[in-house]
C-alpha cells in the first residue's frame, strides 16, 4: 500500500524525514507536487486513477492514506492571457482537490475539516466547550464597539487578522503580526469601516506554547517571556531570533487533554495550537492552526512530531479520529 504526500516542490526537509519513516515501516510513499501540475506532473482520475512524474506512473487505487500538506498555484507559462491563466489554475485546483477528496483513503486532514476548523471564532467557541480558558474577544468592523471593549480590558488589547495573509511589498512581503493597541490607535479607527480585525484582551503571559497535536499524542515547546521582551506581543517579528529558543515543556495532563478533544470536535488527528501561560499557571488558548508548521519545533525541542505523523498515517490504532470512508 502507499502513502500520498501532497505538498509543493519548496517543501523537502520535513516531508523527506516523515517519507523515510514510512519507508521504514514498509510504505510506499508518493510525492504529489502540486504546483508543477498540470505542465509537469499527469493524473488521469476515474476508475484507474494513476499520476505521472519524473518518467513514472503511479497506481492510485494502493493509495490508502493521504497527508495533505499544501496546495500551491501552478507554474503556468509566462505570457499566458490572464483570463485564461485564471480559468486553468481554477480547473487545476479543482482537479487537485477531487484527487483528494474522492480516493477511498484516510486523510491527514480531510479538506473540508480542515476549511471548516480554520474559523478562529467557532475554534475559540469550541474551546470553551471542552474547558479551555479562551480570553475576551471581539470582532468587529465598529470603532465605538472596540473603544467600549478597550475600556473593560485592564491589562490592554491586542489586536490581529482573522486570516493569515502577508502584504506585497517593496523589498518582499510582509506578515501582518499581532500588535498592541494603544491609545493613539483608540483614537483613529476609521479603518475598520474598510475591514474589520479581531480584538482580544491583552494577557500578561510568563511563557507561551506551541501544542501539536498528532493522533493521540500531544507535543509541546515553551518561549519564555523574558526570552521574547522585545516581540512580547508577536513571537514571529524575530521568529529566526527566537525560534532556538523554545525548549520542550510538560503540558498538565487536563490540557493536553482539552487539546485533544478541542481537534475531535473538529474531526482533526492534526492540529498546532498556541497558548499564553499567566502568573497564576493559567493557560489561555489563542487558536489551533488545522494545518500549522511543526517542524522549526520540532527542530527546536527535539520532538519526535515527524514520527508520529508517519506513524497515523501508517497505523489505523494510532489514529484519535477515523473515517468512514464510502
Amino acid at each position: 500500500m502507499s502513502i500520498l504526500v501532497v505538498t509543493h516542490s519548496g517543501d523537502h526537509r520535513y516531508v523527506a524525514a516523515v517519507a523515510d519513516r514510512l519507508r521504514e515501516r514498509g510504505r510506499d510513499v508518493i510525492r504529489l507536487d502540486t504546483d508543477r501540475f498540470p505542465t509537469e506532473i499527469g493524473l488521469c482520475l476515474g476508475s484507474r486513477p494513476t499520476l505521472s512524474a519524473d518518467g513514472q506512473t503511479h497506481d492510485l487505487r494502493a493509495v490508502d492514506a493521504i497527508w495533505y500538506r499544501r496546495l500551491r498555484p501552478p507554474r503556468l507559462p509566462e505570457g499566458m492571457p490572464d483570463d485564461f491563466r485564471a480559468v486553468a489554475a481554477a480547473e487545476s485546483r479543482a482537479t487537485l482537490l477531487g484527487l483528494v477528496n474522492s480516493l477511498p483513503a484516510f486523510r491527514l486532514d480531510p479538506w473540508d475539516r480542515i476549511r471548516h476548523a480554520d474559523h478562529k471564532l467557532r475554534q475559540m467557541q469550541l474551546a470553551e466547550a471542552v474547558g479551555l480558558t479562551v480570553p475576551p474577544t471581539l470582532i468587529t468592523n465598529e470603532p465605538g464597539a472596540v473603544r467600549d471593549f478597550a475600556a473593560r480590558c485592564p491589562d490592554g488589547v491586542v489586536t490581529k487578522m482573522l486570516s493569515a495573509f502577508a502584504l506585497d511589498r517593496p523589498g518582499g512581503e510582509q506578515v501582518v503580526f499581532t500588535n498592541a493597541l494603544s491609545d493613539a490607535d483608540l483614537a483613529h479607527l476609521a479603518g475598520l469601516r474598510l475591514c474589520p480585525m479581531v480584538f482580544q484582551a491583552r494577557v500578561p503571559r510568563v511563557r507561551e506554547l506551541r501544542c501539536t497535536v498528532v493522533g493521540h499524542h500531544v507535543f509541546c515547546g515553551a518561549l519564555e517571556a523574558e526570552d521574547s521582551a522585545d516581540a512580547a506581543d508577536d513571537w514571529r517579528r524575530r521568529g529566526d531570533a527566537l525560534a532556538a529558543k523554545w525548549r520542550p515543556h510538560r503540558l498538565p495532563d487536563d490540557v493536553a487533554d482539552k487539546l485533544r478533544r478541542l481537534a475531535t470536535r473538529q474531526g482533526l488527528n492534526y492540529g498546532a495550537a498556541d497558548l499564553l501561560v499567566d502568573a497564576d499557571g493559567t493557560h489561555h488558548f489563542l487558536e489551533m492552526n488545522p494545518a500549522g508548521e511543526w517542524g522549526w519545533m520540532q527542530r527546536a525541542c527535539d520532538l519526535p512530531i515527524g514520527e508520529a505523523i508517519a506513524e497515523v498515517l501508517a497505523d489505523p490504532k494510532a489514529r484519535r479520529v477515523t473515517e468512514w470512508i464510502p
